[in-house]
Order: C-alpha cells, then sequence, then structure tokens
C-alpha cells in the first residue's frame, strides 16, 4: 500500500500492467465515475516514477453503451491519447483475467473508434491478443498535418538545421514515420521531441525511427506523445510497417523489434485493415490514497 499527502484518506485500487515494457496504471472505473477535471492531474502523479506508482500513462477501464467496454488513455504528462496497440491488449487481458467477461473476442471503444482484440487463452490466462486496429489513415487532414492535400510519403520535413523523409500515417493517433540506417544508435531523445511538437502537427505526433533489417523485420524505436521513449508502442509499429510498405521498403507482413520487445504486424491487402499480435502482462496490483 503506497501512502499519500497527509490528510487525503480516499484509497483507489489500481494494476500495474505493460505490453513489451509500455507500462501503464490501469484503474476500474466500471460503477465508480471518477471527476473528469482530476483525471489529468491523477494521470501525472500515477505515472511518476519517483512519487507515483510509475508508469507511461494511465489507463480506465470505463463502461460502453456502444460497445462491451470503454478504453480511456491519459499519458504521464496529463494529455489524453486517442488510442495505444499495447494498452488495448492489456486491456483485453485485464478485464478476462479479473472477471469481468468471459468473451475471448471483445469490442472496445475507443477515441479512435471501435477496437476487436481477439484473446488466446490457456489456462485461464491470456497468452497474447491479437487485434484488429482498422484502416490506417493516409490523408495529410486524418494525421493531421499541415500541408497541401494528399498522402505524406517520404516527404521532407525540416527540423531546425536538419531534414528528414517522413511519411505520415494515422492510426487514430498520429504518427511520423523516419527510416534510418542504424536505429540503435539514432539521437532518439534529441531529434524526438523536436518532430513531436513540430508546427507541422498540429495535435503533436509519435516519431518512430525504423531500420528495415529484411522485407519481413524491422527495428524501430519510438517518441511517444506526451511520454518521451518508451520500449515499445503498438499503434507506432503498425504505422512503421504501413510506412514501410507505402515506401517499398517491406511486404505486408514483418516482425517489429522494439526495445521491450517483438511484436507480429500485417497490413492484409484483402480488406486494408491492420492487425496487430503480442503479449500483456501484469505486474502487480494495490491501493493508492489520491
Amino acid at each position: 500500500m503506497m501512502a499519500g499527502a497527509r490528510g487525503r484518506k480516499r484509497p483507489l485500487r489500481f494494476t500495474k500492467m505493460h505490453g513489451l515494457g509500455n507500462d501503464y496504471v490501469f484503474v476500474e472505473a466500471l460503477r465508480k465515475r471518477l471527476p473528469e477535471a482530476s483525471l489529468p492531474g491523477l494521470a501525472r502523479r500515477l505515472s511518476d516514477r519517483h512519487f507515483g506508482i510509475g508508469g507511461d500513462g494511465l489507463i480506465l477501464v470505463l463502461p460502453s453503451r456502444q460497445a462491451q467496454f470503454r478504453m480511456r488513455i491519459f499519458n504521464a504528462d496529463g494529455s489524453e491519447a486517442e488510442m495505444c496497440g499495447n494498452g488495448i491488449r492489456m486491456f483485453a487481458k485485464y478485464v478476462y483475467e479479473h472477471g469481468l467477461t468471459r468473451a475471448k473476442a471483445l469490442d472496445v471503444e475507443t477515441d479512435a473508434g471501435m477496437i476487436r482484440p481477439r484473446l488466446t487463452v490457456r489456462g485461464g490466462r491470456v497468452t497474447s491478443v491479437r487485434v484488429d486496429m482498422g484502416e490506417p489513415r493516409l490523408e495529410r487532414a486524418e494525421i493531421p498535418m499541415r500541408g497541401k492535400p494528399g498522402r505524406v510519403i517520404g516527404e521532407t520535413l525540416r527540423v531546425g538545421g536538419e531534414r528528414y523523409a517522413v511519411t505520415a500515417v494515422s492510426m487514430g493517433n498520429p504518427h511520423c514515420v523516419i527510416f534510418v540506417k542504424g536505429a540503435d544508435r539514432f539521437p532518439v531523445e534529441r531529434v524526438g521531441p523536436a518532430i513531436e511538437r513540430h508546427r507541422a502537427f498540429p495535435n503533436r505526433t509519435n516519431v518512430e525511427f525504423a531500420q528495415v533489417l529484411k522485407r519481413s523485420a524491422i527495428r524501430m524505436r519510438v517518441w511517444e506523445r506526451g511520454a518521451g521513449e518508451t520500449l515499445a508502442c503498438g499503434t507506432g509499429a503498425c504505422a512503421t510497417l504501413v510506412a514501410a510498405v507505402l515506401n517499398g521498403k517491406a511486404d505486408r507482413k514483418a516482425t517489429i523489434h522494439l526495445l521491450g520487445g517483438d511484436l507480429k504486424v500485417e497490413w492484409r491487402e484483402s480488406d486494408n485493415r491492420v492487425y496487430m499480435t503480442g503479449p500483456a502482462e501484469e505486474v502487480f496490483s494495490g491501493e493508492v490514497y489520491v
């Protein structure tokens, strides 16, 4: 049990989870409503790795009128994200293993639309989750990104005194993909925040630095909007495969190697939808005073 500031006595149950090291604090609010105005501050406090629980953000498990559940995501800086690919896998594992559903095929409402995870269960435990991430959005206005209408594929973006060839993809949230020769050595911590807040992206953007190893394998690092560099990003892995296909660098099915592990991603030609498969893990549960 974690003690809060003196005089604060309201306990809040939480569960810490991660998907390939991309970690979030989960709070179930199916029956107990949290004050809307408190959510950004709550996300910042719980995500703090020194004074809170620690994580890349906060995910809420909520009721939905359109689906079985609703997922809301708040980044570590308190900003709200439309979608999280690792988060949706964790979400599916959470609701199944915490007895909130027995369904192995779910519809989850998000700010990016309806997302459909499918669970692989062995011995009552979710061992992997395959997610229909929907169709990628490629038009500039859909990212959103400022400039002339059309797709952004290998377009030059000036960042300070440097130029980068960028490809923009939305997986319900914005992504800017840059292909590099050595992802491990690339200065993500310098370039990432400059592109995240570049004036070309009115809602800011996630930034992926991708090294194509072969047509079926890509190494990727990510600077996440509102969180900084993380060990993995599910929507970023999906956006990276789409960008690689658009640039003729990869096949439509590939393994994306992230700092925290691997994701299998496929962009199907038959239905234009992106499918992502990977693990999720529960770390611990407890109470925090807020």
